[in-house]
C-alpha cells in the first residue's frame, strides 16, 4: 500500500436515514464549537492564573469533551413521579447516545489541527499565508459534515463496507447502516475484494442538496506496466508545459517540437453567469429564514457545484493524458493569488483553475513513478530567446509572437514551453514531492457533462483507480 485515493459517490438515502445524516452532521459541528469554547474559556482563564492548562491537540480535547459531555454542565433531564418528586434522570448530553460517537473524536481532531495550523502561522513554522484562529461554525453556513472511521477487527468485518449483503451499490457506515448509493461501486468492490486497497475512513457532506459520501482508500501502487520506465540518460525526456488563458495549455520538448495544445477549455464560470447571477438576485429577493430562501439557497448551491465539476473533470482528463505520456514534466511557480488581483483577468485565472492542475499532475505523476518540477517563479520563460539566451524586455501581454533579434521566431506559448523544458534538463536533481496522504485527491465516481469531449484518462479513468460513472439523480 503506497498510494492514497478518494472515492466519491453521491448517496440515496430514505428519509429516516436523511434525518439521521443530519444528526449526525449536527452533532459535528456541536462538538467542534464545544471543544472552542472549552479552548476560549481555558486562554481567558489562563491569563490570571498561568498554570491552567489549555486542551490544545486533538488527543487532548477529545478526552475533554468525553468528560465534559457526561458532567452537569452538559445538562441534566428530569422527572417527575405522581407524588411530585423530582429525580435526575440522565446526566450529561441526553442524545450522545443516539450518534456515533466517532464524530465527537473526528470533530475534536478537526479543531486540534486547526490551532496547530493558527500557532504554526503566528511563529512562522508554516508556509503560505496567514491561518486565523478557528472560528465557530454555524448551522446555516458552510457544508454540512461529519467524518468516520473504519475500524478493522481480528475476525469481524470491516466498519465501512462497500456493497455489503449482496447490495452492490451501498455502503455501510457506523451508527448508521447501510445506504443506498446511486453511483457504480464496481471498481472500489473489486480492489477490496482483491486486497489492494483499505478502506481508512469516510466523510459524509451534504452539496448542492444531495448527500456525499467519500471514501479515503489506502492503495497498491500501480501495475508496473502503467508505470513509466527508469531511463538511463538522466537528462532527456523533458517536457515543458505552459499554461494560459486564449490556449489553455501548451508542451513541448527542448528542441521545440509542440507535443500537446488545448485551445478548448471549458469556462464554466463565464458559460454559467447569466444563470448564477439569476439565482443570486432571486436569493437575494427572499425573506430571511423563510423555506422559500433555503430552496433559493439551495438552487444557487446546485448551481456552484455544476460548474466547479465541470472545471474539475477536464482538469482530471488533461492532467491524466499528461502523465501517461510523458514521465518528465516542468511547469511554472505561478503566484496565482497574486495575480487574481489583477480585475481585468481575475475571471478567467480564477476559472482555468491552474492551482489544481498542478497539483493533479504532481500527485499522478508520482503514482505513475514519473517526475514533474517547477521552475523558479522568476525565470523569463517568455521572454527567453532558446537560441541566443537573450531575454527581451519591450514583450507585452498583447504580444503572441516572440522575436528575437538573431531571428528567433515563435509563438509565444510554444516558445515559453521549449525554455521550460530546457529548464528542466538543466534542473533535473531537484527533488521529487511526497505521495499525498488520506484526504488528498478525489476519484469522482459519476460521469459529468461533456464526458465525450476527451477521452476518460487520469485518475478519473476506470483502469487506474476510478468507477464507472452514472448521472447523478436530480435535487
Amino acid at each position: 500500500m503506497a498510494r492514497h485515493t478518494t472515492f466519491r459517490f453521491c448517496l440515496d438515502p430514505t428519509v429516516e436515514q436523511r434525518e439521521m445524516l443530519a444528526r449526525h452532521a449536527g452533532a459535528s459541528r456541536f462538538a467542534f464549537n464545544q471543544c472552542l469554547r472549552i479552548v476560549k474559556a481555558a486562554l481567558n482563564e489562563r491569563n490570571t492564573d498561568p498554570s491552567v492548562e489549555v486542551p490544545w491537540s486533538g488527543f487532548d480535547l477529545i478526552n475533554t469533551f468525553n468528560a465534559w459531555k457526561k458532567t452537569a454542565d452538559a445538562g441534566r433531564v428530569f422527572v417527575v413521579d405522581a407524588y411530585g418528586g423530582i429525580e435526575v434522570a440522565v446526566t450529561g448530553l441526553a442524545w450522545r447516545r443516539t450518534v456515533c460517537q466517532q464524530v465527537f473524536e473526528e470533530a475534536a481532531v478537526d479543531l486540534g489541527k486547526g490551532l496547530t495550523a493558527w500557532s504554526d502561522s503566528r511563529s512562522g513554522k508554516r508556509k503560505g499565508g496567514r491561518v486565523g484562529f478557528p472560528r465557530f461554525k454555524k448551522k446555516t453556513a458552510g457544508i454540512a459534515s461529519f467524518r468516520l472511521r473504519n475500524r478493522h477487527s481480528t475476525g469481524r468485518k470491516p466498519a465501512i463496507r462497500v456493497g455489503d449483503s449482496d447490495r452492490p451499490r451501498s455502503v455501510t457506515l457506523p451508527g448508521i447502516g447501510q445506504i443506498a448509493v446511486h453511483d457504480d461501486t464496481r471498481r472500489l468492490r473489486h480492489m477490496l475484494a482483491k486486497d489492494r486497497a483499505r478502506i481508512l475512513f469516510a466523510t459524509i457532506s451534504r452539496r448542492g442538496g444531495r448527500w456525499w459520501c467519500s471514501v479515503n482508500v489506502e492503495a497498491a501502487d500501480l501495475h508496473p506496466a502503467r508505470q513509466h520506465q527508469p531511463r538511463s540518460d538522466d537528462a532527456g525526456g523533458w517536457v515543458g508545459v505552459d499554461r494560459g488563458l486564449s490556449a489553455f495549455l501548451v508542451a513541448a520538448t527542448v528542441d521545440g517540437t509542440e507535443v500537446a495544445r488545448i485551445t478548448d477549455a471549458p469556462k464554466a464560470l463565464v458559460a454559467g453567469l447569466a444563470r448564477q447571477r439569476q439565482l443570486a438576485k432571486s436569493l437575494s429577493r427572499k425573506k430571511k429564514g423563510s423555506c422559500n430562501r433555503k430552496k433559493a439557497a439551495a438552487r444557487l448551491g446546485r448551481h456552484h457545484r455544476r460548474v466547479a465539476d465541470i472545471r474539475r473533470h477536464f482538469l482530471h482528463q488533461i492532467s491524466g493524458e499528461l502523465v501517461k505520456t510523458h514521465d518528465r514534466l516542468v511547469i511554472e511557480n505561478l503566484n496565482v493569488a497574486a495575480m487574481v488581483t489583477n480585475r481585468r483577468l481575475a475571471r478567467a485565472i480564477s476559472d482555468a483553475g491552474w492551482t489544481e492542475f498542478a497539483e493533479m499532475l504532481h500527485y499522478k505523476q508520482a503514482w505513475r513513478d514519473g517526475q514533474v518540477i517547477e521552475a523558479d517563479r522568476w525565470y523569463p520563460s517568455t521572454r527567453l530567446c532558446p537560441q541566443c539566451g537573450t531575454t527581451s524586455s519591450d514583450m507585452t501581454l498583447a504580444d503572441r509572437t516572440f522575436t528575437c533579434a538573431c531571428g528567433h521566431n515563435a509563438d509565444r506559448d510554444t516558445n515559453a514551453a521549449v525554455n521550460l523544458a530546457r529548464w528542466g534538463r538543466l534542473h533535473h536533481d531537484l527533488p521529487r514531492p511526497p505521495d499525498p496522504q488520506a484526504g488528498g485527491r478525489a476519484t469522482n465516481a459519476r460521469r459529468r457533462d461533456g464526458t465525450g469531449r476527451h477521452p476518460r484518462v487520469g485518475e478519473t479513468s476506470s483502469d487506474d483507480a476510478g468507477t464507472d460513472g452514472t448521472t447523478a439523480p436530480a435535487a
